[in-house]
């Protein structure tokens, strides 16, 4: 791909350069190095474009000593960038001197750059759309990430319209499959304009947001800090949008920023951008996207930095394991796409969520913190209820339950949850109150109320919850057998009754008759029919 060199044309250029793996970087022997040479070297090392060729052209033209002294200005020009190491092979192409050379250098560093990345997310930034007779909408870019096939459903982003692939083409050539790192032309349906700078994505694969924590690297020369203030437009893939710049780490040589740009954008962490000021016509940066949905907080935001920043240069994965340790917990599934499909390696993990571990261990002590206060101050109750505890943390019960799941020092009893070395248990006064309640409840079935007793409210609640009591009604209890021993009388009556033949039967009063029968109808052994009840067969 020929890139312009002219001012004029520099927003073309970052157009095609984002998608470029190996670059042959040509300089004038008899003009020398240029202003627009410099720019062009900042770009491609902003980009992190480490492989390519520098082509000393028209040597025909210059002198020996000419030659020689363009060369070492184009030596002394990349110094200190990712160009430094790139071989400088003087050619003319009107004569064919070096021209072999020049082949041979650009084979050596083709195989250096290896094979296409294929993560299996494959995407093409538009550089061109058009319309063809027939066929209808064509666009045009280069496919990175993966591969795509005919009849395959992407999304186009911004607006996430499903399109379907109707047609593939590369280099005239029609295809039914293409691999990374393919010039491409597809004829897609389902939407109806496409711009340059859209992409094409599968669905799924990326999200767009409008706000990204990223790092900037500024060019050389560079005169002043980034600021604030300055008019911007953020270049990545074929496309340039306007962003507001807001610094969290100044530092001379860049700084760590948040860009908020008015329309969102599908980028992920590790993803590469040019910034460009336009009052200045100039490119004053660029840099790596550390995170596509970073925290609000500046302190927070400022505290992430180093460690996804350290991540950015290695791969996916650890860009996933440093996001993860930013959010604490999260979807895997946006953990994969805002990293651009990484598999983070916590093992704290159940569903769809996840924890970094640092997380994890922090949020398990406080749940048994949490537990052990609620047995404190609830003794006779079994545990905490679940609900409750999943309030008192805070977040989703699914990672509450992955807590409880690999804790050695939590039992979940279902409804609740306890220490696992706790049980709950009368002390010996209300073990002495309770042996007394239960003498006095046995003496017949007319029983007191509950709150004469001599039990306070929560050891009845306590007993009621180990089955020694049957709770009736609000202040009325029973033991378990006596309530068999009344059911059991009422199965023997082979009639209807009333109210007051029940009271009669039983021997109790009707403060308690009417409770019991109640009970006895909720629980599906009594039918009650205007004054009467029958007993269900």
């Amino acid at each position: 791909m020929d890139v312009p060199g002219h001012e004029r044309f520099i927003k073309n250029m970052l157009a095609g350069v984002g998608a470029v793996d190996v670059s042959l970087f040509v300089v004038a022997a008899d003009e020398g190095w240029m202003p627009q040479s410099e720019e062009h070297l900042a770009i491609l090392d902003l980009l992190g474009t480490a492989h390519g060729v520098i082509a000393l052209t028209r040597i025909d033209l210059a002198n020996e000593d000419t030659a020689d002294f363009a060369e070492l200005s184009v030596i002394e020009a990349v110094e200190g960038t990712h160009l430094a190491d790139w071989p400088v092979i003087r050619v003319s192409p009107v004569t064919g001197e070096g021209m072999t050379s020049l082949q041979s250098a650009l084979d050596d560093q083709l195989r250096s750059a290896g094979p296409p990345v294929d993560s299996g997310r494959p995407r093409i930034w538009v550089d061109r759309s058009f319309r063809v007779a027939g066929a209808g909408l064509v666009v045009t870019g280069t496919l990175t990430g993966g591969s795509i096939t005919d009849d395959d459903t992407l999304t186009l982003w911004p607006g996430e319209q499903l399109a379907r692939v109707r047609g593939l083409q590369s280099h005239d050539a029609t295809v039914t499959r293409l691999a990374p790192g393919t010039r491409a032309a597809l004829n897609i349906t389902g939407v109806e304009d496409v711009g340059r700078g859209a992409m094409l994505g599968r669905p799924g694969d990326f999200a767009s947001s409008s706000r990204f924590l990223a790092e900037v690297q500024l060019v050389r020369r560079f005169e002043g800090g980034l600021s604030g203030r300055g008019a911007y437009h953020l270049h990545a893939g074929s496309g340039a949008w306007p962003v507001d710049v807001r610094i969290i780490t100044p530092d001379a040589a860049g700084a760590a920023v948040v860009l908020r740009s008015r329309t969102p954008l599908p980028l992920h962490a590790g993803d590469r951008f040019i910034l460009r000021e336009t009052g200045r016509r100039a490119v004053v940066g660029g840099g790596l996207v550390l995170d596509p949905n970073p925290l609000e907080r500046g302190s927070a935001l400022r505290d992430a930095v180093p460690g996804l920043e350290a991540a950015a240069a290695d791969g996916a994965d650890e860009i996933a394991d440093a996001l993860l340790e930013v959010r604490g917990i999260a979807s895997i599934t946006d953990l994969e796409r805002d990293s651009g499909g990484g598999r983070p390696s916590s093992p704290y993990r159940t569903g769809t969520l996840i924890m970094a571990e640092r997380r994890a261990i922090a949020l398990h002590d406080e749940m048994v913190a949490t537990v052990n206060r609620f047995h404190s101050e609830n003794r006779l109750r079994p545990g905490i209820p679940r609900a409750t505890l999943n309030s008192s943390l805070g977040i989703d019960p699914d990672a509450v339950g992955a807590l409880i799941a690999g804790s050695e020092t939590i039992t979940d009893d279902g409804a609740t949850v306890r220490l696992t070395e706790f049980s709950a248990g009368l002390t010996p006064s209300e073990q002495k109150a309770w042996d007394a309640a239960r003498d006095t409840l046995q003496i017949g079935l007319a029983v007191p109320r509950a709150s004469q007793l001599g039990l306070s409210v929560e050891l009845v609640h306590a007993l009621i919850r180990a089955d020694e009591l049957v709770k009736i009604a609000d202040d009325l209890v029973y033991l378990p057998h006596q309530i068999d021993a009344i059911e059991q009388r009422l199965r023997e009556v082979p009639h209807e009754f009333t109210v007051a033949e029940f009271r009669d039967l039983v021997g109790v009063t009707r403060r308690q008759a009417i409770p019991l029968l109640e009970w006895f109808d909720k629980q599906g052994i009594t039918t009650r029919h205007g004054d009467v009840r029958s007993v269900r067969s």
